[in-house]
């Protein structure tokens, strides 16, 4: 039997059937949101394993997290990190937030760290994600008065960096998710935001990763939400963009 939570059961608890000794889990944590005009949000941290010893009629905790919020043109403008998901002692944490030019603050332009990191926008430093959990997400870059966001962290890469030497650049692309068939479809999770950030005409925002990362923005574009129930990084915004949000986590458990 397979067991997929996409949100966090009342009471945040799961009791094992009678005569279940060991089961199957993955546990991917919520994504991070993109930053605006900034960079993509790193994946929530994936875990996944067979052979996990339970007691039958226990009751253990699950908890499914949500994806982090949008940056947007207030504050700090960078993404918020996802919230972490749980299942008994296993927790895959949330992805980091994606770095943020709104604000001319040199700590707003750096990424999260979190399962996967969030990606950096200008000179900033990118976020770190969490070995056995995620990766990095990726390094922007500035060009006079413009500047461009990496791509946020997924399970299976890290975070690209912005590419081009010279107009037009490109923002980073959000770091790879990896593949579970444990629901009986093999399907992709946590793959990172893209990175969004300055356009007039000579850029082009990142994709995002497979594994539901949302796309990057450039210009006046919002950055794509990551897609719910993957822990996907929403995509960071343009120079006149909003992030996208982070996408929610999901916890599967299956047993025989």
């Amino acid at each position: 039997m397979t067991i997929i939570f996409t949100s966090t059961p009342p009471g945040g608890k799961w009791t094992v059937p009678s005569g279940i000794t060991t089961v199957e889990y993955l546990i991917v944590g919520g994504g991070g949101g993109g930053g605006r005009y900034g960079g993509g949000g790193g994946a929530g941290g994936f875990r996944a394993a067979t052979g996990y010893t339970v007691t039958p009629g226990s009751v253990l905790t699950v908890t499914v997290g949500t994806g982090g919020t949008a940056g947007l043109n207030s504050g700090t403008g960078k993404g918020g990190n996802g919230g972490d998901s749980v299942f008994a002692t296993i927790t895959a944490t949330g992805g980091g937030g994606g770095g943020s030019r709104r604000a001319n603050t040199a700590a707003n332009w750096n990424g999260n760290n979190g399962g996967s990191g969030g990606g950096a926008v200008a000179t900033g430093t990118v976020g770190v994600g969490i070995t056995g959990q995620g990766n990095n997400g990726g390094t922007g870059i500035t060009w006079g008065s413009r500047y461009m966001g990496g791509g946020g962290g997924g399970a299976s890469a890290a975070g690209g960096a912005v590419t081009g030497s010279s107009t037009p650049y490109k923002g980073g692309v959000g770091g790879a998710g990896s593949y579970s068939s444990i629901s009986g479809t093999n399907t992709p999770y946590a793959g990172g935001g893209g990175g969004g950030g300055n356009n007039n005409g000579r850029s082009t925002a990142g994709s995002g990763g497979v594994g539901g990362g949302g796309n990057g923005g450039v210009g006046n574009s919002a950055g794509s939400a990551g897609t719910a129930n993957t822990g996907g990084g929403g995509g960071g915004g343009g120079n006149s963009g909003n992030g996208g949000a982070g996408g929610s986590g999901i916890v599967i458990i299956k047993f025989y």
